[in-house]
């Protein structure tokens, strides 16, 4: 049985974000979660976690603001004890040919994909090291492996995740802190809700599952890499994309 601990999940407000505060609740750990501006959102995930059993804290914050992320980390101290499961999972897109692509496309993606991922793994590090126990879960995507025509910037943000997390995995192991990636593929998501019909045959058509992925499926396999039965696995690359990425 996981014992109970106070999980921070980024990017919280929707889609896999909340699916992961949720699977997190049903373990029945303490969840805090930030979000960048959908509060309407944030109020639904807390209650979704509430009906778990478990406590829930919504924070509002952009985790490529360091100070923001500070703030944060704060503010779920105070209300439910040191971050011990941190799952980054705050992501935005901003798509465009690479040689269209603005600075601001380019800087905006990584700052918030990748940025914002060392911002809170850096400031989470120093607890879970006093406390000897850890679990860091970063949120990449197939195409940080297979690469995806107009997204060079996610992309690129996506397998920087990988290196991160084989870093720092690497750096913290001898604490007993894990760090692992889950690479999720086409998602049902508010950010694959916009795209058109022919992307959505295109996904179903490649994926050999033959059919989209749901954001719970990547909660339930981002809750078991946060769990103590999952202390054994550190510096993995999980895909959850019904084997659109098998070979990579």
């Amino acid at each position: 049985m996981t014992t109970s601990r106070v999980a921070l999940v980024t990017g919280g407000s929707r889609g896999i974000g909340r699916a992961c505060a949720v699977a997190l609740g049903h373990e029945g750990h303490r969840v805090g979660f930030c979000y960048s501006s959908d509060v309407e959102g944030a109020k639904e995930t807390k209650a979704a976690v509430e009906a778990t059993g478990s406590e829930a804290v919504a924070v509002q914050a952009d985790v490529s603001d360091a100070a923001a992320v500070d703030r944060v980390f704060s503010e779920i101290e105070e209300a439910l004890g040191s971050v011990e499961v941190l799952v980054n999972n705050a992501g935005i897109a901003a798509d465009g040919l690479v040689m269209r692509m603005t600075d601001e496309q380019w800087d905006s993606v990584i700052r918030t994909n990748l940025t914002g991922a060392f911002h809170t793994i850096r400031r989470a590090t120093p607890k879970m090291m006093r406390g000897r126990f850890g679990r860091i879960v970063n949120v990449s995507s197939v195409s940080g492996q297979s690469g995806q025509a107009g997204q060079a910037n996610y992309a690129a943000a996506k397998a920087g995740l990988v290196g991160l997390s084989r870093a720092v995995a690497r750096e913290l192991a001898p604490r007993g802190i894990t760090c692992n990636v889950v690479a999720p593929g086409p998602i049902v998501t508010a950010m694959t809700d916009p795209l058109p019909d022919d992307w959505r045959a295109w996904a179903t058509s490649s994926v050999p599952l033959g059919r989209l992925g749901e954001p719970e499926e990547v909660g339930a396999v981002v809750a078991f890499l946060c769990s103590d039965a999952a202390g054994y696995v550190t510096g993995a690359l999980v895909p959850v994309d019904g084997g659109l990425g098998m070979g990579h």
